[in-house]
C-alpha cells in the first residue's frame, strides 16, 4: 500500500468519522429507547397482572367455595344448557334465560346476607328457582320438605313474588343442627353456622311478610304426627329434598300424592345425580305404578312433575 492510497484513507476515516459517530448515536438512541419501552411494557404488564389477581381474589371471595364448600362462579356450558332445560319445561326460552338471570343473582344476594347457605349446586339451584314460577302453580301454597337453613324457601318466596303471586310457605325438617342424609357422616356445615329454627327464621326473614309469616313444622316428614299438623291444605307447589334414600323418597312421594293441588308442581331434588342414586329409584318405581304425577321433565338434577 503506497502512502497515497494511507493517506486517502486515513482522510476518508477523518471525513466519515462524523457521520458514523451520528449514526451510532442514532443507533444507540434506539436501542435506548426500544429497552425503555420494554420495560415500560414489562412494568405495564406486571400491573396489569397485579390488578387481574386483585380482582380474582375479589370474585373469589364473593363467589368462590370459601364459607359454603362449593363454588358460584358460573360457565358457559353449564349455564346454556340449563337455559335449554329450563325452556324445555316452560315453554319459552326467552323467559327460561330471563328467570335464570335474576335466580342466579338472588342466590348470591341471600347467600351474602343470610345465614348460612343454599343447599345444591348453583345450576340446580338456578334451575329450580326459574322454573317454579313459569309452570304456573295452581295456587300460592308451597310446601318445602327438607330446607336446611331456609334460604331455598326465602328465594321461592323472592321468584314468586316476582310472578306477582303471594306465596305461603310451609316449611318441614328435624332441624337437627346438622344437615342428615342416612349413609353419610354427620359434620359440621360449610358455613360454621348451625342448622336450627333460628337461622331459617332469621332467612325467612329477609324476604318480608311473606318470609316472616311461613310455618314451620319440626320433625320427620314420614312421622305422623308431622304429616298431620301440615296436611290442612293442598299445595300449589311441593319441593322434595329430605332423605334421600330410596325408602325416604318413596315415603315423601307418597305423601305428595295426598296433599298435591290438581295441578301443583312437585320438584324433586337431586334426580339423576349419582352421589343419590336412591332418588331416580325412587322416583321411577313411583311413576311407574298408579299415580297422580305426569314427569315434565328434568333440569340440573332436579325433577318436575305435575299433579292431575
Amino acid at each position: 500500500m503506497n502512502s497515497r492510497s494511507l493517506l486517502t484513507r486515513t482522510a476518508s476515516r477523518r471525513l466519515l468519522r462524523p457521520v458514523t459517530d451520528l449514526i451510532d448515536q442514532r443507533i444507540d438512541r434506539r436501542i435506548r429507547t426500544a429497552a425503555a419501552a420494554q420495560a415500560t411494557e414489562r412494568d405495564r404488564l406486571k400491573d396489569a397482572v397485579e390488578t387481574m389477581k386483585q380482582h380474582q381474589l375479589t370474585v373469589e371471595l364473593l363467589l368462590g367455595p370459601r364459607g359454603r364448600g362449593l363454588s358460584r362462579i358460573v360457565a358457559q356450558g353449564p349455564l346454556g344448557r340449563l337455559h335449554t332445560e329450563v325452556a324445555a319445561l316452560v315453554g319459552d326460552r326467552e323467559a327460561a334465560e330471563r328467570n335464570v338471570a335474576a335466580a342466579y343473582r338472588l342466590l348470591i344476594a341471600m347467600e351474602s346476607l343470610g345465614v348460612g347457605r343454599i343447599a345444591g349446586g348453583t345450576m340446580n339451584i338456578c334451575g329450580k328457582l326459574g322454573a317454579i314460577p313459569l309452570l304456573a302453580p295452581p295456587n300460592d301454597e308451597v310446601l318445602e320438605i327438607g330446607t336446611l337453613y331456609g334460604m331455598f324457601s326465602a328465594g321461592l318466596v323472592r321468584m314468586l313474588e316476582r310472578d306477582g303471586r303471594s306465596p305461603s310457605v310451609t316449611i318441614v325438617d328435624p332441624f337437627a343442627g346438622v344437615q342428615l342424609q342416612p349413609g353419610t357422616a354427620e359434620r359440621p356445615d360449610p358455613t360454621g353456622a348451625p342448622v336450627d329454627e333460628h337461622a331459617v327464621r332469621t332467612n325467612l326473614a329477609l324476604t318480608g311478610p311473606a318470609g316472616a309469616t311461613a310455618r314451620i313444622q319440626r320433625g320427620y316428614s314420614a312421622d305422623p304426627e308431622t304429616r298431620a299438623a301440615v296436611s290442612d291444605r293442598r299445595y300449589g307447589v311441593v319441593v322434595i329434598d329430605g332423605d334421600h334414600s330410596a325408602t325416604g323418597v318413596a315415603a315423601d312421594l307418597e305423601w305428595a300424592e295426598r296433599i298435591a293441588a290438581p295441578g301443583a308442581v312437585v320438584v324433586l331434588d337431586d334426580y339423576g345425580d349419582a352421589k343419590w342414586p336412591g332418588v331416580e329409584d325412587a322416583l321411577d318405581k313411583h311413576l311407574a305404578g298408579t299415580t297422580r304425577f305426569t314427569f315434565l321433565g328434568k333440569a340440573a338434577h332436579s325433577a318436575f312433575l305435575r299433579a292431575a
